[in-house]
């Protein structure tokens, strides 16, 4: 039970990544066809980063009430509703309106079953859990491109992805009953869990906090704005951008793959600083005047050395700061990369739309340079026992 309950998991994991990766391959054929300026993707993305803050922030709260196997339907099922109503929008309004429950649906289902794969699985399954993240947000943008390859048609993509997304619902539905007859050797029950006050996690996570935002602003500042980058840029045409991408993904899910593969043999730890060696060489390689082939490389590494950083750290929440309050700092380092996924690609579209996108890479690296800093202070708190000294 346990095996089949840990696949189901797995697929809701693609459910998870599949939208976050569409919006941006997609939009430089959906701002030509609505005749808007380049960033007017801030709107969209800001508003599905917005609902995707307010449910991670709310989700100890839900998933304390309704448990971890309702959140995840329920969230999946929003999600595939809102990517049929982006097929069917017609300008920027509609496309705003159905962010919103996009944003909604992925915050809750992300909280949940990150603290669930912490407390219950070891390292190895939080990297393979974020390693099928990687096979959705791959999956789509591949689609999305063949879509767009003929008559750059992207809402045929998104009705594409949403069949994929439904038939993911309907699992996650179908196997609600299933969590209550799962009993894991772990003693930690989601029942046990504490719900802090907010200031009070902010004190203690706002250090972590900067790993998860550098990490995840550079993730999806790649992921939105990679494609424009190489298209006006380097010079590459628009399906072609997205098949680019579509490697950039397949980089973060093999990434994470290798993660889970070494993870019995390298401390979480460990995976963190090799990956972050591997995302550093290949900022510098993007910023070097390569051809537009070489670029696509550097974005395949982007992809392969950050993509382990998220679950590793996410796997040592319960380590660092106790597993009742788990679920309660998880969410706000959710809330914080959220934060960051809606800030720092709407910050790069001003850039890009007053002096130009050929500032990418060097918008890159003080992402980077952020999650460093992070990295840094958190490894000296925890030396000093700061998060012991805190509780007591």
């Amino acid at each position: 039970m346990a095996t089949v309950l840990l696949i189901i998991i797995y697929i809701a994991f693609i459910g998870l990544g599949i939208p976050d990766s569409l919006f941006g391959t997609a939009w430089p054929a959906i701002y030509m066809e609505f005749n808007l300026p380049v960033s007017a993707a801030n709107y969209v993305t800001f508003l599905i980063s917005g609902g995707t803050i307010i449910s991670s922030l709310l989700s100890a709260r839900l998933i304390n009430r309704y448990g971890t196997a309702k959140i995840t339907a329920v969230s999946t099922t929003i999600t595939a509703a809102a990517l049929l109503g982006f097929s069917y929008s017609n300008g920027i309004f509609w496309l705003c309106l159905c962010a919103i429950p996009l944003g909604l649906g992925a915050g809750a289902i992300d909280s949940a079953l990150n603290n669930y794969i912490a407390l219950h699985y070891k390292a190895m399954h939080m990297n393979f859990l974020h390693c099928f993240y990687g096979i959705g947000v791959s999956l789509s943008p591949y689609l999305m491109s063949l879509a767009l390859s003929v008559n750059a048609n992207w809402r045929n993509g998104y009705r594409i992805i949403f069949w994929f997304q439904a038939g993911i619902a309907i699992v996650t539905i179908i196997s609600i009953p299933l969590w209550k007859k799962v009993k894991h050797a772990s003693s930690v029950q989601e029942n046990s869990s504490v719900t802090l006050g907010f200031f009070q996690l902010i004190k203690m996570v706002r250090t972590v906090c900067l790993i998860f935002m550098g990490s995840c602003a550079m993730e999806y500042t790649c992921g939105g704005w990679g494609s424009t980058f190489l298209v006006n840029a380097k010079g590459v045409m628009v399906d072609t951008a997205a098949q680019m991408i579509t490697f950039y993904y397949m980089g973060m899910a093999l990434g994470r793959f290798l993660s889970g593969v070494f993870a019995n043999k390298l401390t979480s730890w460990q995976l963190v600083r090799i990956g972050q060696m591997i995302v550093l060489a290949a900022i510098v390689l993007l910023l070097l005047p390569v051809p537009s082939f070489v670029s696509g490389i550097a974005l395949f590494l982007i992809g392969l050395g950050n993509g382990p950083i998220f679950p590793n750290m996410l796997h040592l929440t319960p380590q660092n700061f106790g597993t009742d309050i788990s679920q309660s700092v998880i969410s706000i380092q959710m809330a914080a990369s959220y934060f960051s996924i809606m800030l720092a690609p709407m910050l790069f579209g001003f850039i890009a739309q007053i002096i130009g996108v050929t500032l990418f890479p060097y918008y890159l690296m003080v992402l980077f340079l952020i999650m460093m800093a992070g990295t840094i202070l958190l490894k000296w708190k925890i030396k000093n026992n700061a998060y012991s000294n805190f509780r007591s």
